[in-house]
């Protein structure tokens, strides 16, 4: 354990690695809002196209993490395993640009999201073992906060790339690389002696954690896990939230700033919650996150007007900061004998395959039903794993 994880600041890896998130998703969102265009229209491409775009590139995804949470049990592989999965992004996105056919972008596209896939599971794992219990909430809420700023920069600084500067969205694209190879750099010189015995071994000296590890009695802890897949599951894709949006005649232009927004209270939600993770413990503040999440959904089911669903689905941005840090500290709590790889590369498999079925389920749902029936199937699920989650650790004295 570093020497700063023995006080009440985040260690210095976690800022960094901070940094690294905010510099690669910054890169990620400049080009992910003009790929739509680009393949329909430059490149004759159609809704076929952008479905096996998203199916393909989370199924990579998914794979790769399983594989790279394995490896990353053996924390001499850590370092290699991110410098790699970030240095395959900076590379490929850039070369978007360039592509003459729609599967060529899928392509490359699905090399972008195995690069996330081969460093996902061990960057979380260092996280983890670098913070000690007590503070992993708040380690996971800034690197989740440092990554929804990202997503809050990219797109405002490529529209003024169009706008301003005058690029085209292949230049918009190209130039991209930059954020990219900062990212790179940054997460090289941060994790230079990760794995190799001088920082960030991957062995955390055993300290208190009562509100993660003792709360949460080890037998109940896999239950908890299926839960927490099950409602990735019952997520409602962003994606058709945005078409419940444009259903209530929200204005296609104001999209991008309704997008902007929800990061926005993603990135300045994320410590708190995860905060709140550490205080009370996870699992009490994920189903906090699940109750406001369905919530959301009847919210957005009922709105009458595009102002009103505006409005609910910004609060959705909540969701995430009482969400995606609980249950990073819940997983990095439940792994046993040094297995936090693993452990990781199972919860990232596991809950980008549940939301890619959720997300055909709700897309024919949407579809054949409507949006408000397809939110209020969703609000449903949510409720139901509340109840499950809540029943179950009904007889804790602490919850984790």
């Amino acid at each position: 354990m570093t020497p700063s994880a023995r006080g009440n600041k985040l260690p210095a890896l976690v800022k960094s690695l901070g940094a690294v998130s905010f510099f690669n998703d910054l890169a990620s969102e400049m080009i992910y809002p003009l790929i739509p265009a680009l393949v329909t229209r430059t490149l004759g491409g159609g809704a076929i196209s952008l479905g096996l775009f998203d199916g393909i590139s989370e199924l990579t995804a998914s794979l790769a993490k399983l594989w790279a949470g394995w490896l990353a049990d053996r924390p001499r592989w850590r370092r290699p395993l991110v410098i790699a999965g970030y240095l395959v992004a900076a590379v490929t996105r850039p070369v978007i640009g360039a592509t003459s056919a729609a599967w060529q972008v899928i392509a490359l596209r699905a090399a972008d999201r195995v690069g996330k896939g081969v460093r996902t599971p061990p960057r979380d794992a260092v996280i983890a073992d670098v913070a000690p219990p007590e503070m992993r909430g708040r380690a996971f809420g800034f690197h989740r906060a440092m990554d929804h700023a990202g997503a809050v920069v990219g797109p405002l600084l490529a529209a003024a790339l169009l706008s301003g500067a005058g690029l085209t969205p292949d230049g918009v694209i190209l130039a991209s690389v930059a954020p990219g190879i900062v990212a790179v750099a940054v997460v090289v010189w941060a994790m230079r002696g990760t794995g190799n015995g001088k920082r960030g071994t991957g062995k955390v000296e055993p300290g208190p954690a009562p509100d993660l590890v003792v709360s949460d009695p080890p037998r109940s802890s896999p239950f908890v896990f299926l839960l927490v897949v099950l409602f990735s599951l019952a997520r409602f894709p962003e994606t058709l939230l945005l078409l419940r949006l444009q259903d209530l005649r929200l204005s296609v232009a104001l999209v991008p700033l309704v997008w902007a927004g929800l990061h926005v209270i993603r990135t300045f939600g994320s410590y708190p919650g995860g905060k709140l993770a550490d205080v009370f413990g996870p699992r009490r503040v994920m189903l906090g996150g699940w109750v406001l999440y369905g919530l959301v959904c009847v919210g957005l089911a009922t709105a009458p007007t595009a102002i009103a669903g505006v409005g609910w689905f910004l609060v959705f941005g909540f969701v995430a900061a009482l969400t995606e840090s609980p249950e990073r500290a819940f997983v990095a709590a439940a792994a046993r004998d040094q297995k936090t790889g693993s452990g990781f590369g199972v919860y990232h498999a596991s809950v980008g395959i549940a939301g890619l079925a959720g997300g055909m389920v709700f897309g024919t749902a949407y579809a054949r039903l409507g949006g408000p029936y397809a939110l209020g199937l969703s609000a449903l699920g949510a409720a139901l794993l509340a109840v499950l989650l809540l029943v179950r650790g009904a007889g804790a004295l602490r919850e984790g």
